[in-house]
C-alpha cells in the first residue's frame, strides 16, 4: 500500500481540497443543458431531470454508509478506484446517448463522488490538529459553495459552444487528470485502520434515527436544499424555452442563485448568538412574504429579471436556515462526529431529492406562478417541521440542564 510521503503531504492537501467541489460539479455543470438533452435524446423534460435526482439520491444513500468502509479498508485505494469509475462513466454518458445508460452510468458516479468527498475530508481529521484542522473545516462550506457558483457557468459556455456531451466530456477529463496527480502525489493518510463490525456500526446509526430533534433537522435542511434543486430542475426549462433565452443566461441565473445561498449562510454565521428559534421563524416569515409577492405579481408582468430577483431573496433565506439547522445536526453528536456528518450530508441529499423531483413534477414547474406554489408547498411542510424540532429541542435542552444541576 502506497503511505502519503512527507514532502507530497502539501500539494496533497490542495488535490484534497480541490476534491470537496466535485460532488458540486457533477450535478450542476449540466444544468443549463437540460432542455437540450431532452431534445435530443426524444424524452421528456421529467425524464431528463431524473438524472439529476437518481445522482442526488445514490451520492445521498453511499454517504450514510461509507464513512465505516473507509475507516476500515483506508482512503487512498477506493478513493483511486472511484476517481477512476468517475472519469469511465463521464465518457460514457457523453458518448452513448441514451437515457437509460445515463440513469445507470448517474448512479454509479453519485457512489463513487460519495466515496471521493467523504474520503477528502476524513483526509484532514487523518493529517492534522488543533488549531490548523480547524481552519481547513472552516474551508470546507466555502470551497464546496464554489461549485454551484461555478458549474452552471461553465457548463452554460460548454452547452452553448460544444453541446450537452462537452460537459460530460470535461468531466471525464477533469476527474482522470485528478487521478494521475493523486498517484503521483498522494497516498494512505489513515494510521489505524479499525474493524469492521456492523453490530456496533448498527447501534450507533439506530441511536441517531431514533432522535427526534435530529432526524427533524435532517429532514428541514433537506427541504431547504431541495428549493434549491426545484430551481435549478425547472429554471432551464422556463428561461430557455418560456423566455427564449440561452444556456449562457441559465448559467449566469444559477451563478446568482449560489452567491444567495453562500450570503444567506455568511449573514447566519455572523448572528450564531442569536436564538435559534428567533431566527429560523423570522426566516421563514420573510420567505412566505417573498413567494406571495413572487405570485402575485405575475399578472403584471412576469420576466426574466422578476424570475430571477424573488429567486435570490428567496434561496438567501433557505441558506440562512440550512446553515442555522446544518450545523446544529452536525455537532447533536459529539462522540460521533464521522457518523452524524456522513448521516447528515446522505440525507440532505436524499430528502432533497424526493421532495425536489415530486414536487416539480406535481406542479409541473414550467413557469413563474408554478414555481411559486412549489415553493409555498415546501415552505409550510418547513415550518411544520420546525414547529416539531423546535418542542423536541427545547426537551433536549431541559432534560440537560437538569441533568447539570442535578
Amino acid at each position: 500500500m502506497k503511505t502519503l510521503k512527507e514532502n507530497h503531504q502539501g500539494f496533497s492537501t490542495v488535490l484534497a481540497l480541490s476534491l470537496i467541489p466535485l460532488s458540486g460539479f457533477a450535478t450542476d455543470i449540466y444544468l443549463p443543458s437540460l432542455p437540450a438533452m431532452a431534445k435530443d435524446l426524444h424524452v421528456s423534460a421529467s425524464a431528463i431531470q431524473l438524472s439529476l435526482v437518481l445522482f442526488m439520491f445514490s451520492i445521498g444513500v453511499s454517504q450514510i454508509f461509507i464513512g465505516s468502509i473507509l475507516d476500515s479498508f483506508g482512503r487512498f485505494r477506493i478513493g483511486i478506484v472511484s476517481l477512476a469509475l468517475f472519469s469511465l462513466t463521464s465518457f460514457v454518458i457523453a458518448i452513448v446517448p441514451n437515457i437509460y445508460v445515463i440513469y445507470a452510468m448517474r448512479i454509479i458516479q453519485g457512489i463513487t463522488i460519495a466515496f471521493i468527498v467523504v474520503g477528502k475530508r476524513a483526509y484532514f481529521v487523518d493529517i492534522y490538529s488543533g488549531d490548523k484542522l480547524k481552519h481547513y473545516i472552516s474551508l470546507f462550506a466555502i470551497i464546496w459553495a464554489c461549485a454551484p457558483i461555478m458549474a452552471p457557468f461553465l457548463g452554460g459556455y460548454l452547452q452553448s459552444v460544444f453541446g450537452w456531451q462537452s460537459n460530460f466530456y470535461f468531466l471525464g477529463v477533469l476527474s482522470l487528470l485528478f487521478l494521475i496527480l493523486e498517484l503521483i502525489y498522494s497516498g494512505e493518510s489513515l494510521k489505524h485502520f479499525y474493524p469492521f463490525k456492523i453490530r456496533s456500526i448498527a447501534q450507533t446509526y439506530s441511536g441517531m434515527l431514533k432522535t427526534p430533534d435530529f432526524i427533524l433537522g435532517l429532514a428541514i435542511i433537506g427541504i431547504c436544499f431541495g428549493m434549491v434543486v426545484i430551481y435549478s430542475l425547472s429554471s432551464p426549462f422556463i428561461i430557455e424555452s418560456v423566455f427564449g433565452y440561452s444556456a449562457v443566461t441559465t448559467g449566469y441565473s444559477s451563478l446568482l442563485s449560489g452567491f444567495s445561498i453562500m450570503t444567506g449562510g455568511i449573514i447566519a454565521k455572523s448572528l450564531i448568538k442569536q436564538p435559534l428559534a428567533k431566527k429560523v421563524v423570522t426566516a421563514l416569515i420573510v420567505q412566505v412574504s417573498l413567494v406571495f409577492l413572487m405570485i402575485l405579481t405575475v399578472p403584471f408582468g412576469s420576466n426574466i429579471y422578476t424570475l430571477i430577483g424573488f429567486t435570490i431573496c428567496i434561496h438567501m433565506c433557505g441558506g440562512f436556515i440550512f446553515n442555522i439547522i446544518y450545523g446544529y445536526c452536525l455537532s447533536r453528536f459529539s462522540k460521533n462526529a464521522g457518523v452524524a456528518s456522513g448521516l447528515t450530508g446522505g440525507a440532505m441529499y436524499m430528502v432533497s431529492s424526493v421532495f425536489s423531483y415530486g414536487f416539480a413534477n406535481l406542479y409541473a414547474v414550467k413557469s413563474q406562478t408554478l414555481l411559486g406554489i412549489a415553493n409555498i408547498s415546501l415552505i409550510l411542510v418547513m415550518g411544520i417541521l420546525f414547529i416539531a424540532f423546535n418542542r423536541y429541542r427545547k426537551v433536549r435542552v431541559s432534560n440537560e440542564l437538569k441533568t447539570a444541576f442535578a
